[in-house]
């Protein structure tokens, strides 16, 4: 991309900063600690997020950063970045190679700049709000394969009812689906459908606007779809939502569908 904004070049420079972090300690002997919720923190996450701090509070002082380690930071600002310093850390501390750091800019609730930066493949993901998608400085488009060749994956909820929503879905999903499978890191899933690896994403509530934010950007941008699970408009910072190429997402909508009834769900729980 020519003419980067001066947010998009922060947002990158925070990223490669913050993967050579990860690259010091990915499999490693790294200390890691459970939170309440059952998901994992490490020195990694910890280092990783400060740098990225840094980096943009000194770029934009008046801004504010939501970070899944720190919370809150900076000043009340209608600029508000939301970091996630290591998506995927389960995958990370088990040394699988699929996690990324993932950071957004969102403006009065519009995601307007998105990086996306897995340290072990190299792979840069980046867009600006109306300036297409990249990988590595090339532009990248969603793929144009049906159902029949589609990769699709399937992220689970915090609540029983989504939980066996997920459960209903990855049992049933293969009879539809080419293949269906979960990576465990939302960024880099909904990345790879900007690049056109995988064809679709169920997000069924698990991830918050830090694993999210970035990567739907991404999407749109590269031209895909994002609709809520109903298939009705979607809107940030809703984290129940389909993101594909847009060939069959009617198909995924009427499956979830199919399996909330199956289930008993009401379509407003979410």
């Amino acid at each position: 991309m020519e003419n980067k904004s001066e947010f998009l070049k922060v947002a990158i420079k925070a990223a490669l900063e913050a993967g050579k972090i990860l690259e010091k300690y990915f499999e490693t002997e790294i200390l890691k600690e459970f939170k309440e919720d059952t998901s994992i923190v490490t020195l990694a996450d910890r280092e990783s997020e400060e740098v990225i701090k840094k980096i943009i509070l000194n770029a934009f002082p008046t801004h504010s950063i939501l970070g899944e380690e720190m919370g809150m930071a900076g000043q009340e600002s209608d600029y508000v970045w939301h970091v996630d310093p290591v998506d995927g850390t389960r995958n990370f501390v088990n040394g699988i190679p699929i996690f990324a750091v993932s950071i957004a800019l969102v403006y009065q609730d519009k995601v307007i700049i998105g990086v996306v930066y897995n340290p072990v493949a190299r792979s840069l993901f980046y867009a600006s709000k109306g300036k297409g998608a990249y990988l590595n400085n090339k532009r990248i488009f969603v793929s144009k394969d049906d159902k029949d060749r589609a990769i699709i994956t399937v992220s689970p909820g915090k609540l029983d009812v989504e939980k066996k929503l997920f459960l209903e879905l990855f049992h049933d999903l293969p009879n539809i689906i080419r293949s269906t499978r979960n990576l465990g890191c939302t960024a880099l899933e909904l990345s790879y459908i900007a690049r056109g690896g995988i064809e679709a994403n169920i997000q069924l509530g698990w991830s918050y606007t830090y694993d999210f934010a970035a990567g739907t950007l991404l999407v749109q941008e590269a031209g895909g779809t994002i609709t809520m699970l109903d298939g009705s408009p979607w809107k940030f910072p809703e984290h129940h939502f389909i993101s594909s190429n847009g060939v069959f997402h009617n198909l995924l909508v009427e499956e979830v569908k199919k399996q909330k009834a199956k289930l008993n769900i009401k379509q407003s729980y979410e």
